[in-house]
């Protein structure tokens, strides 16, 4: 059965499904599978080096995959890019960047990259590295607070963008005129931050995925370390910071979750008076719904585990000048094992060991007892 999805001035028609196997890991189409009417929505997503991307306007009407490589309109001349997005998705991710075609400056895809614009584009590819180099030596020189973290040539060549972090903000026209000189192309600066830099770096996190900065996050958000403390994390800076140094992005991913069901717990200063003495809050396990208690202060001393429940009551009898004669728990010293058991109930894992079978030819030395009887009456037997 056919439909049609239209958004602003992209209509796709659902008839079939089609394969790419040129998947790109930075972008997630999941509509890769669906057939395109390409027709009817102009605009494809380009994406350059790292994660730079931008939208052109496919006014020849060019059969266009994902993944092909294609010369598009810059300022000057033309760049090189690989089509990452195209069709209905197309208008979700400009509606979503606030890209506006009747606002911002609209430009155009040329033709799917020839062998001599591959060609050309290797070679500028080919002097970022040391173009890079070079003019971190000449920021240096000029005694400039920055750091020069990457090189972009334009496709054609005649353009370099220059990516550079600074805590502070910095006078780069006297550098500017240095870099024109040094390699003479065109200089565009462009300051962005630690977690910018290592999105376009890329790598992979202990999580043993590829980096949310260089996979599906667009915009970066200030990470503090209240998220660490309501999620009950370990302050150990080593664990909580990604690769750029700064707290990991995935601290925020969480942390409406936890501050949600928190609402229900009583504040963690409130201590809980029983006949026997003074119990003092420990840890908290919020999504099990239970609170874990110390004798002590400052140290774990007769932990008791207590449920949501029975602390509030705790709390309330508390308020009423009653004080209850235990906490009604199971101290995790003598509280019960928990066996190992499937989702089934099969049973424990311990089912798959081997018995060992009884020797019946050579018994153990505590079942001879009755043997050594029977000899001693045979003996007293023939004495008689």
């Amino acid at each position: 059965m056919d439909y049609t999805l239209e958004k602003g001035n992209c209509r796709m028609t659902v008839n079939g499904c089609r394969k790419n196997s040129n998947q790109m890991l930075s972008v997630h189409d999941w509509l890769a599978d669906i057939a395109v009417d390409r027709e009817s929505c102009q605009y494809i997503e380009v994406q350059f080096k790292n994660t730079r991307k931008g939208f052109y306007l496919n006014s020849n009407n060019l059969q266009l995959e994902k993944g092909d490589l294609v010369a598009v309109e810059s300022n000057p001349g033309h760049d090189i890019g690989t089509v990452t997005l195209q069709g209905y998705l197309v208008a979700l991710q400009m509606q979503k960047n606030g890209f506006d075609p009747q606002k911002n400056e609209v430009k155009r895809v040329y033709r799917k990259a020839k062998q001599a614009d591959l060609d050309k584009w290797e070679e500028s590819k080919a002097k970022e590295h040391d173009a890079m180099l070079r003019s971190r030596k000449i920021a240096q020189d000029l005694h400039l607070d920055m750091k020069i973290g990457d090189v972009e040539y334009q496709g054609d060549g005649n353009r370099a963008i220059f990516y550079y972090i600074a805590d502070q903000r910095v006078d780069f026209r006297e550098l500017i005129k240095v870099l024109a000189d040094t390699f003479h192309v065109r200089i565009e600066m462009k300051q962005i931050g630690a977690r910018q830099e290592a999105g376009r770096i890329g790598g992979t996190g202990p999580c043993s995925r590829e980096l949310c900065c260089s996979t599906f996050l667009s915009s970066f958000s200030s990470v503090g370390t209240i998220a660490a403390r309501i999620q009950d994390l370990s302050m150990n800076p080593q664990k909580l910071a990604g690769q750029c140094a700064k707290l990991k992005c995935c601290l925020n991913f969480e942390v409406d979750n936890y501050v949600e069901a928190l609402k229900e717990f009583p504040s963690k200063d409130i201590n809980l008076e029983t006949g026997t003495g003074t119990y003092y809050f420990f840890k908290l396990d919020t999504f099990a719904r239970k609170m874990t208690y110390s004798a002590a202060p400052n140290f774990p001393k007769d932990l008791v585990e207590l449920s949501l429940d029975r602390v509030k009551e705790i709390i309330a009898m508390n308020k009423n000048g009653e004080k209850p004669d235990s906490l009604n728990a199971q101290t995790k010293a003598t509280a019960q094992p928990v066996g190992f058991a499937t989702a089934v109930g099969e049973g424990v894992l311990t089912r798959f060991d081997k018995k060992k079978k009884k020797n019946k030819r050579f018994p153990r030395q505590g079942n001879t007892n009755g043997n050594e009887r029977s000899t001693n009456n045979e003996v007293n037997n023939d004495e008689e």
